[in-house]
């Protein structure tokens, strides 16, 4: 049986500080971890928030520098109409955060558009950014299978979220229960996702070819694909090896896109010596 977050959250926490710079002209918002190590950005996914990932941060923090960001949007980082939410401006941000820091040899660790922001990024070509680990990547685009979440569902915790009844929505019949210590993080902190955000996002799930990005990706790279989830099926990652013939590819068994709450310990498993 897998392992739970409740049961494999470190005792003694890496957590070092929450703050905030100014990078691409926005205020990006961070969690920084650990401290020494390999220097690793984790980029959460399309309503997910540092927050949630904290529990990640913290155990990665054991061996690296860890900095989990709200991405545009979302958690403590600047929001509102006035922002680009496509896929480019979330690339140029990471990398200009890393800039902003001063971070070198990095590694970007994303989680579903989180894993398609740091695709979109290593386009950049940053010299300083020296690894991607993309865990379950959505692998729609032009004329691809849909991404198999439909926006309804998002739109629907959304909006009980703004209506303050984030839990109640989280414990409907028919929604995937976490784990109570992570359902109380994401129902406190899911209305700071900007519905705008999680539209444009969505869209770009189908209108974004992050296909035409991988043959440039020369960097190492690992792609992380849970057992269940249908997010990326065999037929895919053999495309995403022809592309990218370097990849690292790992499967976790006994969970789905949600892997770090799925499986935690499997997760870490499969990270185990990318870092």
């Amino acid at each position: 049986m897998s392992s739970t977050p409740e049961e494999t959250i470190v005792k003694e926490t890496t957590f070092l500080y929450g703050a905030n710079v100014r990078a691409n002209g926005i205020r990006q918002h961070y969690l920084r971890f650990g401290g020494k190590g390999r220097v690793i950005v984790l980029v959460p996914g399309i309503i997910s928030q540092a927050a949630i990932w904290a529990f990640v941060g913290d155990r990665l923090g054991q061996k690296n520098d860890v900095y989990v960001l709200d991405v545009r949007g979302r958690g403590l980082s600047e929001s509102g109409a006035h922002l680009d939410y496509g896929l480019d401006a979330c690339a140029d941000d990471v990398i200009a955060f890393a800039g902003a820091l001063g971070l070198s040899d990095y590694t970007i660790l994303g989680h579903s558009m989180g894993a398609r922001i740091a695709i979109r990024a290593a386009r950049r070509n940053d010299p300083a950014l020296k690894q991607l680990i993309l865990i379950d990547p959505p692998v729609s685009g032009p004329g691809r299978r849909p991404y198999p979440s439909p926006l309804e569902g998002v739109l629907k915790l959304l909006h009980a979220a703004q209506r303050g009844e984030a839990m109640q929505a989280l414990t409907a019949p028919g929604v995937k229960p976490w784990p109570q210590d992570l359902m109380n993080l994401r129902a406190e902190w899911l209305h700071t996702c900007d519905e705008r955000a999680a539209v444009v996002a969505s869209r770009s799930f189908h209108e974004d070819d992050i296909h035409a990005d991988l043959p440039h990706i020369t960097i190492p790279a690992a792609l992380i694909i849970p057992e269940h989830g249908d997010v990326i099926r065999p037929e895919e990652e053999a495309e995403i090896k022809q592309l990218i013939p370097h990849i690292d590819v790992r499967h976790v068994a006994d969970g789905g896109h949600q892997i770090q709450v799925d499986n935690f310990e499997g997760l870490m498993r499969a990270l185990d010596g990318l870092m």
